[in-house]
């Protein structure tokens, strides 16, 4: 077998690998004809629903379900683990349950009809014992005095005081960014059937295709080896939809009491209360320079929250991106009586540098310099300064200009508040991000049939981010064929193992698997052609549907993979592996342009510039798709999302999307994307591009709205209320 080398073409070599190409499944969702797990309606499937508790703290003292039973049309109900008073077997004392959060589901029922679901909910009778509750995330000496402040960590190196005494400038400031939740255009949710008897086929919205049968095995006492889990098509997760949650074991449990198929999705309002929320994040930080800007000491205490658990943002990501030699970091959290935290899109990454680099910005105009040079001058202080990587030691100097030129930063720039005569004022605003990005665990098995055709099979899922087409694209690059040709199969549980969707750990994760088993396969058929055709098989090479020795025709890939017998053959791949493959470790500039009217506190984004470097591009169009994407979350969190919880109530006022304001087109403003893409970058292989690109943007409209108006609006999102009640104070 000839030595072929484990690497990608050389990028001048690529037809399809690396460019711009359309989805393979772009028809079937445009059409309707993609099924997401909210289609799937098998012949007699019953409508699931949830009994949530309208309190934010309380102890259920009984449950009645039975009168809900006999309601007409009810086929299965279910009570969630542990909701009904239990007495403790040791004293005889009662047992309640405890509700932390409004929402928290209580029972389920599945009936014939949505309106007869409704029905047997009511009939369900539930005695409460409210109990006090806290909501509020930001007030943190309310906090204290009510025992729910819980210090989690407290960092210190180098000589602070020193530092703080010697610098030039010194500021101080408070910052924050609030809690959002998590608001997936599919909603969570499953469809549950059983085959057989005791065989579970769980349409799952999720994730984690290969790491969720055993969810569903355990509770219900099944053998994972008894799960199917499907996911041909998702909506959205985020780093929300890896497990199988505790309403899809309620689904599928339901199923095999009724024997019928449960569809049990989540409504909208339940959609952004209960599956999750991105923590929020307040601070008061001091930072410092010399004379000559450059940052000489930082001082952070930040709190938030993250539900009941009590967490904030992690400690060890502030300060973020630059790292002066004296520093020291707090972080407290705050036990509220919210919807619990989960995997929002760089966990921990835009709150940490919307209260750092918002900072840093702060800084610079109290020097009186432009923060482009400011940040240009502390490059030192970042993790590119020290990497081992040469791709990576000037990384963000390249970025900067190029993102400086697309925006025009020097001729546009002014110093901070000198926007001119008008109430409508213009800024500018910049940051940067990092991600890891390293490739996950996979697996795939790609088959080649006696006529060509060209399968493979992983039990990976496409989020929406295009990995279908991916996986085509390396397949066909490295066989020579047409992507479309390329059949792919992913989303079952069937399939063979690959790793959840999160950390933008897919792409690498798919694509080093899929490059090794496809080069184990080429080696095998150009030792077949060599033999029957009697040529050098280290000349050979696959382009344009043929096989060829040194550029010439030897036969077509049809012919080739004849050759193979009257059987397909398969090729297996796996991963992660130390070969070049796949990297980690990206950077990324954002600079925003916005107009602030100030009369009315309408923040405009007039030009969003998203300059990224992800190593090894894959599908050009889906990854800028991904950056796009990206863009509009962030323009979302930083001027108008955001959970609003009623401290008298304890309930999520605005979880509805009437209330809960996510973008709309004429919202947007231009958006432009540039990948920085030297060759050192393509040789260093393939990265994840899911988390960095909506980790800056926040910082850079902050920014931007700063330098329009005059003054730091503190906290995201920065709604036109913030705005009015900063500038009148």
């Amino acid at each position: 077998m000839p030595e072929l080398p484990v690497a990608w073409k050389p990028q001048a070599e690529n037809v399809v690998f690396g460019k711009e190409v359309s989805r393979i499944d772009g028809v079937d969702k445009a059409t309707g004809f993609a099924k997401y797990s909210a289609d799937i309606n098998t012949p007699g499937t019953l409508h699931g629903k949830l009994l949530q508790s309208p309190y934010a703290h309380a102890r259920i003292k009984a449950i009645d379900v039975e009168a809900a039973r006999k309601v007409p049309g009810v086929k299965a109900v279910y009570v969630f683990p542990d909701r009904a008073p239990r007495t403790n077997e040791e004293t005889g004392e009662p047992i309640y349950f405890e509700i932390e959060h409004e929402g928290q589901p209580i029972a389920a029922v599945a009936a014939e009809t949505s309106g007869q679901a409704d029905d047997g909910l009511r009939a369900i009778k539930v005695v409460y014992e409210p109990l006090e509750f806290f909501v509020d995330e930001f007030h943190l000496p309310r906090a204290v005095e009510l025992g729910r402040a819980r210090p989690i960590r407290a960092a210190q190196q180098g000589d602070l005081e020193g530092a703080f005494k010697a610098a030039a400038h010194t500021i101080t400031g408070m910052y924050g960014i609030q809690t959002i939740s998590h608001m997936c255009l599919e909603p969570h949710g499953s469809h549950c059937e059983f085959t057989d008897g005791d065989h579970l086929t769980a349409h799952l919205s999720t994730q984690n295709v290969s790491g969720t049968p055993g969810q569903f095995a355990s509770p219900l006492g099944l053998d994972a080896a008894k799960v199917h889990v499907s996911c041909d098509y998702m909506g959205g997760g985020f780093g929300s939809k890896f497990a199988a949650d505790e309403w899809d074991i309620a689904c599928a449990a339901m199923a095999r009491d009724a024997q019928r198929p449960v569809k049990l999705m989540l409504d909208r309002a339940t959609e952004l209360n209960i599956p999750g929320s991105r923590p929020s994040a307040f601070a008061e930080i001091t930072v410092a320079a010399d004379a000559d800007g450059k940052l000489v000491a930082w001082d952070s205490h930040h709190w938030g929250t993250s539900g009941p658990q009590g967490g904030t943002v992690a400690p060890t990501v502030m300060p973020y991106v630059f790292e002066p030699k004296n520093r020291r970091t707090r972080a407290t959290g705050i036990v509220t009586n919210r919807g619990p935290d989960r995997a929002w899109r760089a966990p921990n990454h835009p709150q940490a540098c919307a209260l750092t680099q918002t900072a840093i910005d702060d800084l610079a105009a109290a020097i009186g310099v432009d923060p482009y040079d400011l940040f240009l001058k502390n490059l030192d202080l970042t993790w590119s300064a020290t990497s081992r990587n040469p791709a990576d030691k000037d990384i963000y100097a390249a970025e900067l200009e190029i993102a400086a030129k697309l925006m025009d930063w020097k001729a546009k720039w002014h110093p901070r508040g000198e926007a001119g005569d008008g109430p409508v004022k213009t800024g500018l605003g910049l940051a940067l991000h990092t991600w890891g990005g390293a490739a996950g665990r996979g697996t795939c098995t790609v088959a080649i049939h006696p006529d060509g055709t060209v399968e493979t099979f992983s039990g990976t899922q496409d989020l929406g981010t295009g990995t279908r087409t991916a996986l085509a694209v390396i397949l066909a690059e490295s066989f020579g064929l047409p992507y479309e040709k390329i059949k792919v199969h992913i989303g079952s549980s069937k399939y063979p193992m690959s790793g959840p969707s999160g950390g933008s750990t897919t792409i690498g994760g798919v694509s080093g698997p899929h490059r090794r088993a496809a080069l184990k396969a080429l080696g095998r058929i150009y030792d077949l052609v060599a033999a029957k055709h009697s040529v050098d098989a280290g000349t050979l090479t696959a382009a344009n549907e043929q096989i060829l020795s040194a550029g010439k025709p030897v036969c077509t890939w049809a012919e080739a993979c004849s050759l193979l017998g009257p059987m397909k053959v398969e090729f297996q791949g796996e991963g992660p592996a130390n070969d070049g493959l796949t990297s980690a470790q990206v950077g990324g500039v954002q600079m925003a342009e916005v107009a602030v009217d100030v009369e009315t506190g309408v923040t405009k984004v007039v030009r969003y510039v998203a300059v990224q470097d992800i190593g090894t591009i894959v599908c050009r169009e889906q990854a800028k798709s991904q950056v796009l994407g990206a863009m509009i979350m962030t323009i979302a969190y930083a001027l108008s999302e955001e959970r609003i919880m009623d401290n008298a109530t304890g309930r999520f006022v605005n979880a509805d999307l009437q209330h809960y304001k996510l973008p709309r087109i004429g919202d947007i403003g231009e958006l432009i994307v540039e990948f920085y893409e030297p060759e050192s970058q393509y040789k260093k292989g393939v990265i994840g591009l899911g988390e960095p690109p909506v980790i800056s943007g926040g910082a850079a409209i902050s920014n931007a709205v700063a330098n329009a108006v005059g003054q730091r609006i503190p906290v995201l999102p920065l709604t036109p209320k913030r705005i009015l009640d900063s500038l009148r104070s």
